[in-house]
Order: structure tokens, then sequence, then C-alpha cells
């Protein structure tokens, strides 16, 4: 196992559940438990889970230049995004390519939180800072708590008053038995969910009493790799799993365009003046593949890695890949050849002697109108 020089505060905690804790991003993280992850699925899309996200690494930037810093380094337009609300946003490089994602939570007129996951946008920022009138904190004391599914709204009513009211991308500061917490409607579930911001020392009592409390609506613990088999139905990307730095080109460096990743939608119209925005423009129609989606027949999980084939050619390669207890369904995503992004594309998944015949499939699977996470009260 890779040396984690990160640990999260819940490690005893996982391992009583069965966890070996294994690297991710720098932290011990509990990929999996001895119970079935696809029993994690189901709990979330039908009652609750609760997971440790910690992981992702939390920057804080304040000072009179920190919204400048920002809304260069990233996509969206920062001024837009008032205190108390929070967006999802892309990072690039210089040539245009992705590096990261994150969601930036706007926390007073000069602060902001910023959460991301592996990509390198955490030293994007530390060179932005320097001879700026700006302040960066790397806050890995601060632990991140994820309840989502349907039922997560109703327990936490029972403790937080105001919490139903509280928006889509929207956050709020409050306590939670007896902790300061910040609580966030986000998540990465593509369900209606929130997560907990805490201090390390308080992450174990907020952990042992949301499932204790929460056991009579059916919250259950869910591990981080639960979030393969939601992000598959949800179309949610995972850098550097859906990328080329993971599935590199025969010929191009590694770094995809928003474009192809089918987070084009990041950037706010009318906003040109961001790192990279240039190439970034230039690119378009440019795709050498696009993100797309496989319903494949019977009830096998394709492999990640594996080839797509029309016939005896070549046409994309699958990126992550599920089965969903609740449907039946074997769905994966894919990056294809940009004529094979299309729906209803006859395609046969192949990896070794197995052979698993589909379509190629709009994304997301689930909630294509994200009602879910939206709903309002």
């Amino acid at each position: 196992m890779t040396t984690s020089w990160r640990s999260s505060t819940l490690a005893d905690r996982h391992r009583a559940l069965g966890s070996g804790l294994e690297d991710w991003n720098g932290m011990a993280t509990a990929w999996s438990y001895s119970t079935d992850v696809r029993d994690h699925h189901v709990a979330v899309r039908t009652k609750a889970g609760l997971m440790d996200v910690s992981g992702l690494k939390k920057i804080h930037l304040v000072g009179p230049h920190a919204t400048a810093i920002l809304d260069y380094a990233t996509s969206r337009n920062l001024q837009k995004v008032t205190p108390g609300r929070s967006v999802y946003a892309t990072a690039l490089n210089d040539s245009g390519k992705f590096i990261d994602d994150c969601v930036l939570y706007r926390t007073g007129p000069n602060s902001w939180m910023v959460v991301h996951g592996a990509g390198s946008l955490h030293e994007m920022l530390a060179q932005a800072v320097v001879g700026r009138n700006a302040a960066m904190l790397f806050d890995d004391d601060l632990h991140d708590l994820s309840l989502q599914g349907p039922v997560a709204v109703d327990f936490l009513e029972r403790h937080v008053p105001g919490i139903r009211q509280l928006n889509y991308f929207h956050h709020m500061q409050t306590t939670l038995f007896g902790a300061p917490v910040m609580i966030s409607r986000t998540g990465y579930t593509g369900e209606r969910g929130y997560e907990i911001f805490c201090k390390g020392v308080d992450a174990p009592l907020i952990w042992d009493s949301i499932l204790e409390d929460g056991k009579e609506d059916g919250i259950v613990p869910v591990c981080f790799t639960a979030l393969d088999l939601l992000r598959v139905e949800s179309y949610l990307l995972f850098y550097p799993y859906d990328n080329s730095e993971m599935y590199p080109f025969e010929q191009d460096l590694a770094g995809d365009t928003l474009w192809e990743l089918g987070l084009n939608f990041t950037v706010s119209p009318g906003k040109t003046h961001f790192r990279g925005a240039s190439a970034h423009f230039a690119l378009k129609g440019k795709e050498r593949f696009r993100i797309f989606g496989l319903l494949l027949d019977g009830d096998v999980a394709a492999k990640e890695g594996s080839a797509v084939y029309d016939g005896e050619r070549k046409v994309g390669v699958v990126t992550c890949a599920m089965v969903s207890k609740l449907t039946g369904k074997s769905m994966a995503l894919a990056r294809m050849d940009v004529p094979y992004a299309t729906p209803g594309k006859h395609i046969v998944v192949r990896s070794g002697d197995t052979e698993l015949p589909g379509v190629t499939h709009t994304l997301p699977f689930d909630d294509p109108e994200k009602k879910k996470r939206t709903v309002k009260g």
C-alpha cells in the first residue's frame, strides 16, 4: 500500500467495519468494508449512507485578492457566488486541458473554502497567492462526513433547524450534537445529500451519533468505493480514473478538454478571462473522444479498462462500470470515439475471452433531470 501522509480521526471506526485503509489522495481511506458494497449503493439510493470523504483536500483562501485569484484559476464567474453559496468549478492549464475540479464555498466577503480531489489545484493556488494580498491555509484537521440519500434531510431536520430550507449548493454554519459544523447541500452521489464539515476531534462523536440515532431511518456506514457505483449512474467523473492520465493517447500528451469530458457547462456564460481560456475555446469541435454511457446486456459488470468494439474496430474504453441491485442493469462510463458518442449504437465490450454486447446510452442513467438532488423543501 502507498504510504499515506494524511489520516482521518475515524480510522479506528473504519478498521472496526473491516477496512484495510488503502491510500487515496494521501489519506488512509476506507475503500471497502466487510459488508457488500452493492448494499451500500442500495442504502444511498433508498435510505441514506454515511461516508468519510475527508481525503478531499480543504483549502481556505482569504484576503482582498482571494476572489480575483479564484476567479482566474477556475471556470466560474465568482461575482455571482454570494456568502452562503457554493459552486462546482473546473481548473485548466495554459493549454486548456483539465487539471482538477472543485467545489468553491464562499464563506464571507473575502473568504473562500476550496474542496478538491487529486488534481493539481492546490499547487496552482499556492503559486497564485505569492505577492498577492491573500493567504492560503491547507486545513487537514477539517473532516468531511457525507450523509447522502433520500432520508438524510429527515434525519438532519431533527437536529438542525432550517436544514430542509437549505437549497442545493448552499451551506450553513450551525451545530450538530453540540459540535460546531458547516453543513453543505452538496455531494457526489446524485441523491439529495449533505456534507458535514467538522473538526477532527469532533468527527468520531458526529459519526457515532448519526449511525446510532439514524439506525431506525436505515442510515448505514458506506465505504468509499460505493461512490463508483453511484457515479456511473449519475455521470460523475473521478480524476484521474476517467482521464487520459489513466488511459493515455497514442500520440498526444495526457490532458483532456472540457468538451471531451462533457464539463464545458462549468464555464460560466460570457466568462473569457480564466487560465487556459483562449486554448479552451479554440479546442471546441476538436474532440478526440467523448465520455458516454454504455448499457450492457446481462448482469455482469464490465471491467475497467476493457476495450469497446464495433465489429473488429476499437471505438472506446470503459473507465468505470457497475450492475445495480435495484434495476438489474449493467451500466458503464466510457471514453468513446466521437461518432459513437450518440445513443443506440450497438457495441461489444471485450476483456480477454469475455464479451458483453450492449448499446451506447445517454448520461446520466439515473435521474437525468437531476430532480432528486435539487428538490426544494
